[in-house]
């Protein structure tokens, strides 16, 4: 008999995932390995089936790296676009081909060419030509570049058949040719210097250099004679970079099975007779970089290359090394599809229609700007228009997708430059004021309230909660996990299926939810009533074991917009609610609260599923309702509009999260006894994460000191830990954090646990002073004019920063 054991390439991401039908590297991978079992052998073990079990373990983790924890940290990323125009011209996908100089633009397609000035007729052609009637009969042009030293009034264009042809921007008229130079279809043009490259699919270059006795500066498509340089054909990238020319193809590679890289291949076509050299992506790299897709340089970064790759990687290349690759990025879990240095960025494009900027001068590198730029669809060039640094006073970003439309953004982000300043300002123009918040979380495994009996412990636990902060808090949040039984099939059916209902007015629960969610329910108005204050119930959710319910006193209640509350399914892979979160919101003032009532993956070792149903629900799109009004886009953050969870000023998360404790039992208890919670603090997986995983999501989230005891797991009605035969390892699984744009906006009052003893959890409890803001919308127009002057000033400064890398780099 023979079974085949798992091959390395099975651990490789399913290309569909990624958004790709390519194949990555070489197509000529080794077959899987295979075993050899004799009769009467003892077959191996059976794959153990994945039960969704609440308080599952294991040995060893389960699966691959979740490729987003490796990324770069977007959690304060604007999504704000940093839109200059939005033209509505047709660029059709694969076909086209574009050239911008400031309000110029030349679009391609086949033998049509249409001309647009922005300035004038953003939408309409000043004039349209065809190839035909230019005298080139049937000609499709392939690639487009502007002359050298015309400043983006002459453009070259090849063509599918070889041919080359020089036209006027400002009347669409041919004042010169080649015909049939290449053998084959241009596939690129260059510019550099007074200089011209193209480049065929053969391998074919020409380099057009204006001679001593030729009398101009700048070289003529007719008179002048090109040097002929030969590359390897059928290059799938070519770029020039720093004046060389970086080609490779995607069956070259380096390696073999699942850590393949690509090979590049540099070519020095300015001196003639020079040898190509060959470097390799980090050939003793341990990850699959994909294909290489697009190139760089950065302005801020010099002597340094940046390329993308499939597979969501960028390799960095030492230009005085060779080049010489020096360290690769991830950066998404997409392929890079497309890549630009911009200023002090490094702009890329993916599958999915983002464009993420990337502050690079550190490591990790940190996403700076986010935006989606093509609908969902992808990004398949970025490049920068220099000329519209003198043109247009700008410095002016344009991308192609394939929504087949054609975008331009403001390469120097004035408009998050203006917001940071605001920021600073925001005293000027805002009031504030201090209000008490108190979040209490516990998974209380199915049990009733009925069962808060027999212990003074479990009779005060809710009034000792809710009296726990002087004054009374204005906001109280209760999340719970568990209550119901996640092991009963048939009562979490129920909830499946009758668990996501609507709620009635003023937050009441429909009469169709399960009477444990009722009950519970029940029991907290009681006690809220029972205070002093009065209290009216915002929200009430419940997700399969999930409830969550939100009082805010009555004197507040008129203060609070927005509201809304929903659901994040993460059990199965996002396709049920026995996992996942509870994620509610207000605004209250000028001030956007968020919180997020979440029970994460379980088991030991199952720290990256943790953190991957984390992710999930801090990057979910379209959580809540968008808003584009002027003083609700003040309450949110990071040029959000409402509609995610990081998009809100200050976000609270409590819950199961699940994290563990790594140590051996008997070590954790001895610790607990001797009062030295210290020492466990290095082994909570929790803690780890957050101090050493660089792309963990509650990186940017604080946790109060955890001075109390592990909150799980223990046996119920008893203060022993877990003597079941699993005898689990106690944990701080019980977790409250929070996030704030302005730290100092949140102080916590405490951070404590209860001793109810009715579930294999002691609930916590967490209470904090916040501070929320009103706008006074007339300061902060006044305010805003100031800072818009002080922008033109740093422009004027920037640009001029701008054209002299451009000089250099020898495009303007």
């Amino acid at each position: 008999m023979i079974i085949s054991t798992p091959s390395p390439t099975d651990f490789i991401s399913d290309r569909k995932s990624l958004g790709s039908s390519k194949p990555l590297g070489s197509s000529k991978l080794p077959p899987p390995p295979t075993r050899t079992i004799a009769p009467g052998d003892k077959l191996p073990p059976a794959r153990r089936t994945h039960t969704p079990s609440s308080d599952e373990e294991s040995g060893a983790e389960e699966g691959g790296d979740d490729l987003r924890m490796l990324l770069p940290d977007a959690s304060r990323a604007s999504r704000r676009p940093p839109t200059l125009r939005t033209p509505k011209m047709h660029v059709p996908a694969y076909a086209a081909q574009v050239v911008v100089a400031g309000t110029r633009v030349l679009v391609a397609t086949h033998h049509h060419l249409r001309c647009f000035d922005l300035a004038r007729y953003a939408d309409v052609p000043v004039w349209v030509g065809d190839t035909k009637e230019m005298g080139v009969r049937d000609a499709k042009v392939t690639a487009l570049e502007f002359r050298a030293g015309s400043a983006g009034g002459v453009v070259w264009a090849g063509t599918k058949e070889g041919h080359l042809i020089e036209l006027d921007m400002d009347s669409g008229k041919v004042t010169g040719s080649k015909f049939s130079v290449h053998a084959g279809v241009v596939t690129h043009i260059f510019r550099h210097r007074n200089a011209m490259v193209s480049v065929d699919e053969s391998g074919k270059v020409l380099v057009f250099e204006p001679t001593a006795t030729s009398g101009s500066e700048v070289p003529s498509l007719t008179y002048t004679a090109p040097r002929v340089y030969r590359i390897a054909e059928k290059q799938e990238f070519v770029k020039l970079l720093g004046g060389l020319l970086w080609t490779s193809v995607r069956s070259d590679v380096n390696g073999s099975g699942p850590t393949t890289v690509p090979i590049v291949r540099i070519y020095d076509v300015f001196t003639p007779g020079s040898i190509a050299r060959t470097a390799s992506v980090l050939p003793n790299t341990t990850h699959h970089v994909g294909a290489i897709t697009s190139g760089t340089l950065l302005q801020s970064h010099p002597g340094f290359a940046y390329l993308g790759h499939e597979g969501g990687f960028i390799s960095i290349w030492s230009l005085p090394a060779g080049p010489e690759c020096t360290d690769i990025v991830k950066v998404s879990s997409s392929d890079v599809l497309s890549l630009e240095g911009v200023g002090m960025r490094l702009w890329a494009g993916g599958r999915t229609g983002v464009i993420c900027a990337y502050d690079v001068s550190s490591r990790p590198w940190v996403v700076t700007n986010a935006w989606n730029a093509h609908s969902g669809l992808p990004v398949t060039r970025i490049f920068v228009d220099p000329w519209s640094i003198e043109k247009e006073e700008k410095l002016s970003v344009v991308s192609v997708g394939r929504d087949e439309q054609m975008r331009f953004w403001d390469g120097l982000l004035g408009i998050d430059w203006i917001g940071n300043e605001l920021l600073k300002r925001e005293r000027e123009f805002s009031s504030f004021r201090t209000i008490n918040v108190l979040v209490v979380s516990w998974n209380v495994d199915a049990a009733k309230p009925e069962a808060l009996t027999d212990d003074a412990a479990n009779l005060t636990f809710l009034n000792d909660a809710l009296t726990s902060v002087s004054p009374a808090p204005d906001i109280i949040s209760f999340g719970f996990q568990e209550l119901i039984d996640l092991e009963s099939r048939k009562m979490a059916a129920k909830t499946v299926l009758l668990g996501g209902k609507k709620k009635g007015e003023e937050g009441k629960i429909s009469e169709k939810v399960t009477s444990s969610y009722k009950r519970w329910h029940d029991r907290l108005v009681r006690e809220v009533r029972a205070l002093a204050e009065g209290y009216t119930v915002i929200h009430t959710e419940s997700l399969v074991g999930l409830f969550t319910c939100m009082f805010v006193k009555n004197s507040e209640k008129a203060a609070l917009k927005n509201v809304a509350i929903t659901t994040i399914k993460r059990g199965m892979g996002g396709r049920y609610g026995n996992k996942g979160g509870i994620v509610a919101r207000f605004v209250i003032g000028d001030s956007s609260i968020c919180f997020i009532n979440c029970h994460l993956a379980a088991g030991q070792h199952h720290v990256r599923q943790r953190n991957a149903d984390v992710t999930a629900m801090l990057e979910e799109k379209s959580v809540f309702p968008s808003s584009d009004a002027i003083e609700e886009s003040l309450a949110y953050v990071g040029g959000g509009d409402g509609s995610m969870v990081l998009d809100h000023e200050i976000v609270f998360l409590n819950g199961d999260l699940n994290y563990r404790i790594d140590q051996r039992r008997d070590a954790v208890i001895s610790s607990i006894q001797s009062g030295d919670l210290e020492a466990l603090h290095t082994h909570d997986q929790l803690l780890k994460e957050m101090k050493h995983n660089r792309g963990f999501r509650l990186r940017s989230f604080r946790e109060g000191p955890l001075t109390f005891s592990p909150t799980y797991k223990y046996d119920r009605r008893s203060n022993e830990f877990d003597t079941s035969e699993k005898k689990r390892v106690p944990a701080w699984c019980d977790r409250v954090l929070w996030r704030s744009r302005d730290p100092e906006r949140v102080k916590q009052l405490h951070y404590r646990r209860y001793e109810a003893n009715v579930s294999d959890h002691r609930p916590v409890s967490a209470a904090f002073a916040m501070t929320v803001k009103s706008v006074r919308l007339d300061a902060w127009a006044k305010e805003k004019g100031i800072v818009q002057e002080l922008w033109l000033e740093t422009l004027t400064e920037q640009l001029i920063d701008a054209r002299e890398f451009y000089v250099e780099q020898a495009l303007i």
